[in-house]
């Protein structure tokens, strides 16, 4: 199993934590994302996400007024040596589509479901690949 380094987005737009939900909300329309990276003091340390938004904001009646730093849950880290397989496992049993990615103490990135999916796709496929060479003789 490959690990996810290759995988990692590590440019990860971000916000201040005390700007607005609605901010957030806007700027993840306008540059279709779907989480904006929280930063406190300069430093990135968590990430909010469509479905955080929802929850703090639309289901709870509120007027997006609200910080974004307080509509961010926290999220498991994981480092860039973590397997696709891991950082399925870490998303199904966190009920999240993304994960940040931590390497010597900093969030230096963050993985997306739609990440994991492609690297076991592009597996799948390389042993395919291998056992149809192996098959064929070639």
């Amino acid at each position: 199993m490959s690990s996810i380094r290759k995988h990692v987005a590590r440019k990860v737009i971000t916000l201040a934590a005390d700007v607005s939900c609605r901010e957030a909300a806007k700027l993840m329309v306008d540059l279709k994302i779907g989480s904006v990276g929280i930063r406190v003091d300069g430093r990135l340390t968590g990430l909010v996400t469509e479905r955080d938004l929802v929850a703090a904001v639309v289901a709870s009646g509120g007027d997006g007024s609200l910080p974004v730093g307080k509509a961010a849950r926290a999220l498991p880290r994981v480092t860039p040596e973590a397997t696709e397989t891991e950082c399925a496992d870490l998303m199904r049993d966190h009920t999240t589509r993304h994960l940040l990615v931590e390497e010597g103490g900093e969030v230096v990135g963050l993985v997306s479901m739609r990440d994991i999916i492609a690297l076991m796709l592009d597996e799948k496929q390389f042993v395919i690949e291998q056992l149809n060479t192996y098959i064929s003789g070639r």
